[in-house]
């Protein structure tokens, strides 16, 4: 229990704290070596060889296909509690988004624990897959197991640091998804337990570079940039000024094009009248 509470305070202090770069004095012994260093830009080692819920061996390149970007977890089925509030926050904000799990993106859960077995990875799979539950996401949310090796590789390029702790059994870490680029690069980091589902949204279109979601999406997020202190979406008012400039420029342009159109008519019709007509030449005859 002194774990778990642990943990929670891990979540509290240091998502926001990593973000800017700030370090933590006073932390309880279980914590010090736990948090994220963010490596935005870094490339996640695609060779990495996993098995996933099905006990299939992959490697995260199968996983990683060009086309989607990626939510990338590091957690484990056995964790007693963040573990488990962090996965249904997350739940909770893919029901809310329209775009569809394993059809626009795919979820990838890897856990941290070496112990862990396909057989167990599958028990999480349909608790949070089931509880997600909309159709075509079938294979869309992968939950993988693998050596510490390749646990330690993947944790190391994305700058998630945890500790295990021998005399309880579990393992000291904090709540952070990674958003990757359909090829494997790390393009921004969401810290808590709750998610905001825009913030999620607009994460997965901008790592995907405009692959994937709307075109008004598009536009948002030209107006928006990612305050890292909020951990969300923010306006920026230069853009959002620019923007409101070209939608007046398009609105007036549409507005006075029929008078152009008009205008051009009568100015056509008025050369035609003023026209001098032919006549016959007298000493033609």
């Amino acid at each position: 229990m002194r774990l778990i509470l642990l943990s929670l305070t891990a979540l509290a202090l240091l998502g926001p704290a990593c973000a800017q770069g700030q370090l933590l004095e006073d932390k309880p012994d279980e914590l010090q070596e736990v948090g994220v260093d963010e490596k935005r830009g870094g490339q996640i080692p695609l060779n990495l060889k996993f098995r996933d819920e099905n006990g299939r061996a992959i490697s995260l390149a199968d996983l990683f296909d060009g086309e989607r970007p990626v939510l990338l977890s590091l957690n484990y089925s056995d964790c007693p509690m963040l573990c488990r509030v962090q996965l249904n926050g997350l739940t909770d904000a893919l029901k809310q988004m329209e775009m569809t799990v394993g059809e626009e993106f795919d979820v990838v859960s890897v856990s941290i624990d070496p112990r862990e077995s396909p057989q167990r990875a599958k028990e999480t799979e349909k608790l949070y897959a089931g509880n997600y539950g909309r159709a075509g996401s079938t294979g869309g949310w992968h939950f993988l197991t693998s050596t510490q090796e390749n646990i330690t590789a993947l944790a190391d390029a994305v700058g998630f640091r945890y500790k295990f702790v021998p005399d309880r059994g579990e393992f000291a870490h904090t709540a952070a998804v990674m958003v990757c680029s359909p090829e494997g690069m790390v393009s921004r980091y969401l810290y808590g337990v709750m998610f905001e589902p825009k913030t999620v949204r607009l994460s997965l279109v901008e790592a995907a570079d405009g692959k994937v979601g709307t075109a008004m999406d598009q536009i948002i997020l030209f107006c928006f940039h990612y305050d890292e202190t909020k951990g969300r979406y923010g306006p920026v008012a230069r853009n959002i000024m620019s923007a409101g400039a070209a939608v007046t420029v398009m609105a007036l342009a549409a507005g006075l094009l029929p008078f152009w159109v008009r205008r051009g008519s009568s100015a056509s019709a008025a050369t035609e009248d003023a026209a001098p007509v032919d006549t016959p030449d007298p000493q033609a005859t």
